[in-house]
């Protein structure tokens, strides 16, 4: 909860005013700063910065729960705090559905089928909750401009028909959702400041991102290496921050590039085809996805969309709640289906791998 406001956390109003006017508007910029430091920028002595510390501790650090409250309490809720996919053994793989507070990442090669996943998620965000929708409100962040609204409703149509029929209600599902289309990181810092108060007012329930490497792959060409990830840092934060503050699912899609010790990093998209075959089977075999070791660690649930001869799959492969595991899939005028509900368990270095190309789990 670093980023949880000041304003948010019911302190004494002494000391509310006093942080306020020395613009420490979070729980990250108060206790990142030494005891020394701390009595600098407040102005004040040692027993008003501890006291600061304590106050602002205890309000942003969570209560401490044993593990049987929390297993009792998930009984309790029945899947609860989650967005089901409709996926039925992906969502039992993942506890119930994408989680809500949390940051879940979709990753995988162009044409794979992340933003077909994000289409369905959007859609069932917004269904009313007697159909098993969340009844509220989507922001759809469109980088590479993907979002079609044709296929949502064909998606929404083949996928519960009976609920379509009814007369208004695609126009409404569609109403429901806010796209946004950025052109640059600045522009899409710009705009997370400025959805905070419409996330909190607007009954939002999910917001996607699709996708994040778009941004950045254009920032870094220009950027030096030593300013380069300060933006990505700072939207990474914000995103979390969106997603514990909020309490809704925050879905945003990676793109992936090759790590091969001679043709250095490069997205999917940037890969040169004259050379042919040699050259696609090469780099696929040093997928990895983009945006670096830190973003990986940020995310709570990794979701991998990857394909091996032939067969398309999703891989579970990070996840508070589940073991590495891969589910075969096929993407249909309903979105992505299923081929089976039993998921394929994955082991050593599948587990981080991004493949294209080799051999086919399934027949394992």
């Amino acid at each position: 909860m670093a980023n949880m406001p000041i304003s948010e956390m019911h302190l004494p109003p002494h000391l509310a005013h006093l942080l306020a006017a020395r613009r420490l508007d979070t729980a990250k910029d108060v206790l990142s700063l030494p005891e020394v430091e701390l009595m600098s920028v407040l102005d004040s002595g040692l027993p008003t910065a501890r006291a600061a510390v304590a106050h602002v501790s205890e309000a942003a650090c969570p209560p401490c729960q044993t593990a049987l409250a929390l297993l009792e309490e998930r009984v309790r809720l029945g899947g609860g705090g989650r967005l089901a996919t409709t996926l039925c053994g992906l969502d039992e793989a993942l506890g119930g559905g994408i989680p809500m507070g949390k940051l879940t990442e979709v990753v995988g090669p162009s044409g794979i089928g992340k933003t077909q996943f994000c289409l369905k998620l959007a859609l069932l965000a917004a269904l009313p909750e007697y159909y098993g929708g969340l009844d509220g409100r989507v922001v759809y962040i469109d980088t590479e401009s993907k979002f079609s609204s044709r296929r949502m409703i064909e998606i929404g149509q083949k996928s519960f028909p009976q609920i379509f029929r009814q007369e208004g209600l695609a126009q409404k599902m569609a109403g429901r959702i806010l796209v946004m289309r950025p052109t640059s990181l600045a522009d899409f810092t710009k705009s997370l400041e400025q959805m905070k108060v419409t996330l909190l007012q607007h009954e939002v329930k999910l917001l996607i991102v699709d996708s994040m490497a778009a941004l950045t792959s254009l920032e870094n060409e220009k950027a030096t290496s030593g300013f380069r990830q300060h933006p990505l840092r700072w939207a990474l934060s914000f995103l979390k921050s969106i997603a514990e503050l909020s309490r809704i699912p925050v879905v945003v899609t990676n793109q992936v590039r090759s790590q091969s010790n001679d043709d250095g990093y490069h997205f999917s998209f940037e890969v040169d085809r004259k050379d042919g075959n040699n050259c696609a089977e090469r780099f696929d075999s040093h997928l990895i996805a983009a945006l670096g070791i830190q973003w990986a660690h940020a995310i709570t649930v990794r979701l991998v969309f990857e394909s091996h001869s032939g067969h398309r799959f999703i891989k579970v492969a990070k996840s508070p709640m589940s073991p590495a595991v891969a589910f075969p899939f096929v993407v249909e005028s309903s979105g992505i289906t299923l081929l089976s509900d039993e998921g394929i368990d994955v082991t050593g270095s599948e587990i981080t791998s991004i493949r294209c190309q080799g051999q086919n789990i399934l027949a394992r």
